[in-house]
């Protein structure tokens, strides 16, 4: 039984897909001590970690290696191995197309790619973020035409992601997981599993849609909060108040305020998408969902926002925005990691470079970054001499490792987008969001 060979840890594992959810997902399921096989279509994913080579900020170097030096994980592009797995994960992107809506094209290439190879007592999780109903009335029927019955013959269930870039206290191995199945004993089975992998609860749900909608609910939620804050940042600027000192004030009471914060924009892979899933899904009802389309419009158009204030902003020093130096500080979509998915501070940039400015930047973490087939390359220190000469210094990301007093002491104007230079007390030079 599938669920014996869990707990005593004689199954094959498998992981779809080895980026950001699926190489640390990999390596806890091989740390645990299951044989893991991480399925990629990239060749050079492959064959670092085949090397015991790290691409992924959050997996450990030294984990990686051990574990394929030891033979517990190695990948593949050969779909046809995923016959040998009594288990497999799909972790694979879920995109928005070119329309703002769900390209769910990646999840139903992994379904199908597995199809052939399915056997009885199988058990496959997504665990891609997806709209309500994916696994039930997608994922479900490919799999199914491998002619073995899901809940009878192999098991299904979703489990979302919880991957938080950069976190240095939550991990894979100890946050707490939700499992949703198609059936009772699929959820059981696939609980199991992550029970004998992770040091944190598993909190199993009625079904899929509940785990689906889970998933959605955490998002949208900071969306929606985001999208309240910024909103109150553009207020607050005409009304010449301070929103950040608002802020620290109204987190003073103990209960029923939780703090979130203005800036450019929304980034990463989850939090700018994954309402845009939901309100795709919700038409299918009849049914507008305003507020999370309201936060998202509000939160899409920050760094357009942002892109205006630092026109005026130069205005005020009798400076045009067309054809002036701006040094962009930070591109990662949050501090202290190199991600640029969907990262609002390259929204900032394409807008000034629309209005004529010439712009630079500078990121601890990235030295180069890739849009649109092209490939737009930062500075590789933060001198004196490239402070100096920009007319406006632009903080986007709040990494921690830039030295701020250093940043003020030596740039002629800073907009400060997150409230990064809050410790610096000379803030003559300083407009913030």
């Amino acid at each position: 039984m599938l669920k014996d060979k869990l707990k005593d840890k004689t199954a094959i594992l498998g992981v779809i897909g080895l980026g950001y959810v699926g190489l640390p997902l990999a390596v806890e399921k091989a740390k645990a001590g299951y044989t893991t096989i991480g399925f990629d279509i990239q060749e050079d994913k492959i064959l670092k970690v085949n090397s015991g080579i790290n691409y992924i900020g959050d997996v450990i170097n030294e984990d990686l290696k051990k574990i394929v030096d030891n033979g517990k994980l190695r990948a593949t592009t050969d779909f046809s191995e995923v016959a040998s797995a009594d288990a497999v994960c799909i972790c694979v992107p879920t995109p928005l197309d070119e329309y703002q809506q769900p390209d769910i094209t990646y999840v139903r290439a992994s379904a199908e790619s597995i199809v052939p190879y399915m056997h009885k007592d199988m058990l496959i999780i997504l665990e891609s973020t997806t709209y309500p109903g994916t696994t039930e009335e997608l994922l479900k029927p490919i799999l199914e035409k491998s002619g073995l019955k899901c809940g009878v013959d192999f098991f299904l269930a979703f489990s979302p992601e919880r991957v938080d870039p950069g976190n240095l206290i939550y991990k894979t191995k100890n946050t707490p997981k939700v499992v949703g199945g198609v059936t009772k004993q699929c959820t059981d089975i696939a609980a199991t599993m992550y029970e004998n992998i992770l040091e944190a609860p598993v909190h199993r749900v009625s079904s899929p849609a509940i785990a689906e909608m889970e998933k959605i609910l955490e998002n949208t939620y900071r969306n929606i909060n985001i999208g309240l804050v910024n909103e109150l940042a553009i207020l607050c600027n005409k009304m010449d108040i301070n929103i950040w000192e608002v802020i620290d004030a109204a987190k003073s009471k103990p209960y029923g305020f939780q703090a979130f914060y203005p800036g450019p924009g929304l980034g990463g892979h989850c939090i700018p998408l994954d309402p845009y899933y939901l309100s795709w899904k919700a038409r299918e009802y009849g049914f507008h969902t305003s507020m999370i389309e309201s936060s998202m419009m509000i939160n899409d158009r920050m760094s357009e926002y942002c892109a205006e204030r630092s026109s005026k902003i130069l205005n005020r020093f009798k400076k045009s925005v067309n054809g002036s130096n701006i040094l962009v500080l930070g591109v990662a979509y949050k501090q202290d990691i190199e991600d640029y998915r969907e990262s609002p501070a390259i929204e900032v940039i394409n807008e000034l470079e629309k209005l004529g400015a010439n712009v630079m930047y500078y990121d601890p973490y990235i030295f180069e970054y890739k849009e649109h087939g092209k490939v737009k390359n930062g500075l590789q220190e933060l001198s004196s001499d490239a402070l100096k000469h920009a007319d406006l210094v632009i903080v986007t990301t709040a990494h921690t490792n830039v030295d701020y007093n250093y940043v003020q002491e030596n740039s002629q104007i800073i907009f400060d987008t997150k409230n990064a230079l809050k410790k610096v007390k000379n803030r003559e030079n300083i407009e913030l969001l």
